[in-house]
């Protein structure tokens, strides 16, 4: 009291001009002040927020739906509530957002209601609003829905919220995005504070010579060098500055080719097997006089490098797989499936519809297509070229996943956002053009990255002993796309972020700055999740490379026996069209099996194909998880990715069940192995005396890998109740559809490719 009287008289004693310009700071400084609750990053400010807003919980009724502030910023839409979530226990948390926010990139469509009216609109950017809205309801990219009401909040302040939702979640140009305000206000406030931010994770860029030079030297590819040619991006806009060619190839002749092809883009080395045979990428020649004399070059400079000169097959992917559109249809018929359509109205159909869309279909096919380039590459001894038309798409997907199929590398948790950063980054995906971040052309939007984590996942499924990660890796991973900070999923090409972040430099009078303008990456999850959210990446199944045990004290590596296996231990084998082979059976009495059995002999009688030979080989061994694996295609191997697209639908919950329970034992029992190995040992190091073996292992909690500790409180025979087939992830009010108010969910999706069928949905019947 007395120090605010002591202010108030000192206050008192300025002149008036004073007086008024330190109320005017004042004023100013709590407009800029995040309000009370918010998480705010560097560079996010807010511009529109509303008070006394409900946010829909329950279907039904409204007495769990929580009260609070409804604020837009122009990074995220963020709810401020005190209210708290029931059986909301357990503590996984994003740095970045709040358990309520959405950032604004994942926005896909923006929704306002007039229940008085009985009018609905879908906003866009610098759209009018003609009505007070009562509700918005907000589709996300990553399968939400998220309800808020408005009955209690003052409709202008509604519609500004709205209005202020709808605009920046649909930015003009790339610039605008929040990553680009963000990387100039953290390397400002980082050179005021002298702190060095380019630390990073330990994961290969691939925008040095260096990077390259380690990935030829760890496959062997002696007759392959790291070419500078498209320094500066002289040649082709969208290659990297550094790539790999064959040793016998210029740097005159790779300019001389380079006009021929699309984009100028020239051949790209992916891998190098033991055998010799590499994987090359490369897009379509434009001209068609040059195209044979172009490509008996390139073959004849790719058969140099194989130590047996083996042949070249080339891989035509624009013919053998879907296209970037029909990928896209099946997307949004999946995701209407799964989230629009009422969960209880289509139970009985949903198998069927399930398979209409025809996204297991697509992922079958690309599993199935990378599956025959392993046989070229193992089992013919024969270099791969996979072409496409620009190889930015298709090229990407197959690339991948021949290399997690071929090399235990890559199904680490390094290898594989290095093979990321390389095949998609580096290689020119388009991600701004195919994850649609500026809303402006549905046609090119198209989900490539996604599908490829649907198929690793698949593997993942099927071998899990051989990936360091789990599926809550691959989720976060994807939902990291709709985060506009990390560069990593911002751009269609590396000249592309250079260029802008040059303009944008250009447009804050700061040149000399470019250089420091640096976005982090998606790599660095640091800036993310915390050590122990981490920790939910590492699988407790999987067996590293000289993964080391513990014998009579001694540490040994472990090592897979050889041993002779039935075929029955995976299941019956299926050949790489995923048809099963043929199994004697005993026929029943009377079957007509008996009668038609000349004729199935006279088929087994086909002589059996090499490719068909490779692979019952393979499937008649036990899967070697540090070696090939190869994906079961048959309909009951191939699964939907229940943790990314039924995460949010309530229906869909199983409470203390599905696979998190097995994955929370597995983690007790991995804990426990790492914490007496650990204790044995320090036995070994140390002298083997009473109270060194009695000592517990105070460090081995903060080490561990594992997220679920056997030493914990929590440490329970069953599971811990808040645990649900959708852990980490929380349905409660992130997926709320209407019953009574509202658009019919059967109207949505009408054989459009976007949320609503038209952009305006005004006098409609409620």
């Amino acid at each position: 009291l007395f120090s605010e009287l002591l202010v108030k008289s000192v206050f008192v004693s300025f002149p008036l001009d004073l007086q008024r310009q330190i109320l005017r700071c004042l004023t100013l400084m709590l407009r800029l002040s995040p309000p009370f609750g918010l998480l705010m990053c560097i560079g996010e400010i807010v511009v529109n927020e509303v008070n006394f807003v409900r946010k829909c919980i329950a279907v039904d009724s409204s007495r769990e739906d929580l009260w609070g502030k409804l604020i837009c910023t122009n990074f995220k839409v963020s709810f401020i509530t005190h209210d708290t979530l029931q059986l909301q226990k357990f503590q996984y948390t994003n740095r970045l957002l709040g358990e309520h926010d959405i950032p604004l990139a994942c926005v896909e469509q923006v929704v306002t209601v007039n229940d008085a009216k009985g009018k609905q609109k879908v906003l866009g950017s610098n759209q009018k609003l003609k009505f007070n809205p009562t509700e918005l309801i907000i589709y996300c990219k990553d399968f939400r829905i998220v309800r808020f009401r408005f009955d209690e909040a003052g409709p202008e302040s509604a519609k500004k919220v709205c209005l202020a939702v709808a605009h920046y979640s649909h930015p003009a140009d790339p610039q605008l995005l929040f990553g680009f305000e963000f990387a100039w206000k953290r390397h400002h406030s980082a050179r005021l504070n002298g702190v060095d931010i380019e630390g990073g994770p330990q994961v290969p860029l691939f925008d040095r010579p260096s990077d390259w030079d380690r990935e030829i030297k760890r496959t062997g590819a002696s007759e392959w060098r790291v070419c500078s040619i498209n320094e500066g991006y002289a040649i082709s806009p969208s290659l990297p500055e550094y790539f790999v060619v064959p040793v016998s190839l210029a740097d005159q002749d790779l300019k001389q080719y380079s006009g021929f092809f699309a984009g100028q883009r020239l051949p790209l080395w992916c891998w190098n097997h033991p055998n010799g045979s590499a994987l090359v990428r490369m897009a379509s020649i434009k001209d068609p006089v040059q195209q044979r004399k172009l490509d008996q070059r390139i073959c004849t400079a790719i058969t140099k490098s194989h130590p047996k000169r083996s042949d070249v097959l080339k891989s035509d992917l624009d013919k053998s797989l879907p296209n970037i559109q029909d990928i896209q249809t099946a997307f949004v018929r999946l995701r209407q499936i799964c989230v629009i359509e009422p969960f209880e109205e289509s139970e009985e159909r949903w198998l069927s519809s399930m398979e209409g869309s025809r996204w297991l279909e697509y992922v079958r096919a690309f599993l199935k297509h990378a599956a025959e380039v392993v046989y070229m590459l193992e089992g013919q001894h024969a270099s791969v070229i996979l072409q496409e038309d620009e190889d930015r798409d298709l090229s990407c997907v197959i690339s991948s996943l021949v290399l997690i199929m071929l090399d235990p590398h890559y199904r680490s948790l390094v290898g594989f956002q290095g093979l990321v950063q390389r095949e998609w980054v580096m290689a020119g995906h388009r991600f701004l053009d195919r994850c649609n971040h500026l809303k402006k052309n549905d046609k090119e939007e198209s989900p490539l990255f996604l599908l490829l984590l649907d198929c690793v996942w698949q593997l993942l499924n099927q071998y899990p002993t051989a990936f360091e990660f789990t599926e809550t890796y691959l989720t976060v991973l994807s939902d990291s796309m709709w985060i506009p900070i990390f560069s990593t999923f911002l751009f269609n090409c590396p000249r592309q972020r250079a260029e802008h972040c040059r303009e944008f430099v250009q447009s804050k009078n700061s040149v000399r700055e470019f250089n420091m303008l640096r976005f982090p990456c998606v790599w660095d999850w640091d800036q993310q999740f915390s050590r122990k959210d981490q920790a939910l990446f590492n699988s407790p199944l999987y067996v590293g490379k000289g993964t080391s045990c513990i014998h009579n004290g001694t540490v040994k590596t472990f090592r897979r026996t050889k041993k002779t296996y039935s075929s029955t231990l995976r299941g019956l084998p299926s050949l790489p069209n995923g048809m099963l082979m043929e199994v004697e059976t005993l026929p029943r009495r009377n079957s007509l099996a008996q009668r038609l059995r000349p004729d199935f002999s006279v088929a087994r009688e086909a002589p059996e194909s090499p490719s068909e030979r490779f692979f019952r080989e393979w499937l008649t061994r036990p899967a070697d998880p540090h070696g090939l694996l190869l994906p079961q295609l048959l309909p009951s191997h191939l699964r939907l990715w229940k943790l990314y697209f039924l995460r949010w639908v309530p229906e869909t919950q199983i409470p203390r069940g599905g696979p998190i329970t097995a994955f929370h034992r597995l983690s007790l029992l991995a804990d426990e192995i790492e914490a007496l190995q650990a204790q044995l040992r320090r036995c070994g190091s140390a002298s083997t005396s009473t109270s060194t073996v009695s000592t517990p292992n105070i460090s081995h909690s903060e080490s561990s890998r594992m997220y679920f500790k056997a030493r914990s409180p929590d440490d329970l025979s069953s599971p811990p109740e808040y645990l649900t087939s959708s852990f980490p992830f929380s349905p409660v009010g992130n997926l709320c559809r209407r019953n009574i108010l509202g658009t019919p969910f059967s109207k949505f999706l009408s054989g459009a490719k976007i949320w609503l069928s038209t952009e305006t949905l005004a006098s409609e019947t409620l």
